[in-house]
């Protein structure tokens, strides 16, 4: 089975989810994505640690990292192994110094671990090829037939008026006060803004 390495392009609001996000996954090497939807939670664990922030107290995903540290427990890979119904199955290869052992896990929570471990993420060429959505350089058509934009990044954004600096306080002073919802809002105005540069 062919595997393919992925890396995370970043967070938004999801179009068809009211509440939920996209998690969006690239191919290391080649053009193609994975829109994942995913909980507010999940989503703000993963912001977080994109924008190398520093929550006054740690998070599950922060807590687990500082867990298997203790007993020297490291992740070895996250392995997107299995898509049904929508969802997409992902287990985590761990190790403990003296044996392998794969870990069932939500594909967001693995995700969010991976980032916090410095651990790559791989898919099944399959997977990738039933669920990826290929990005045209000459437009934004995709191959699944919907705008890339679309799953981005929202159409209006109730941060789009604040200028740079004001965005990167707010987000400062969201974990700060542990509002994290807000706080990946800011970071998705600011990724759309880097996005049009």
């Amino acid at each position: 089975m062919k595997r393919v390495k992925l890396k995370v392009t970043g967070i938004s609001y999801s179009q068809t989810q009211s509440g939920a996000y996209a998690l969006i996954l690239n191919e290391e090497k080649g053009d193609r994505r994975i829109p994942i939807i995913i909980g507010g939670f999940e989503a703000q664990a993963i912001v977080i640690k994109l924008e190398n922030l520093n929550p006054p107290r740690p998070l599950t995903h922060d807590l687990f990292r500082m867990f298997a540290d203790e007993f020297r427990i490291s992740i070895l890979e996250v392995f997107i192994y299995k898509l049904e119904e929508g969802v997409f199955f992902s287990k985590l290869i761990c190790n403990n110094g003296e044996k392998e052992i794969s870990i069932d896990s939500r594909t967001s929570d693995a995700v969010a671990l991976a980032l916090r471990f410095g651990c790559p993420i791989f898919i099944t060429e399959e997977i990738l090829e039933k669920a990826g959505i290929t990005i045209n350089p000459e437009n934004t058509d995709t191959s699944a037939g919907s705008s890339v934009d679309s799953i981005l990044e929202p159409e209006t954004s109730k941060y789009d008026s604040f200028p740079d600096e004001e965005l990167y306080k707010m987000i400062d002073d969201a974990v700060r006060t542990e509002d994290y919802e807000k706080a990946a809002a800011v970071r998705d105005e600011i990724e759309k803004r880097k996005r049009k540069k």
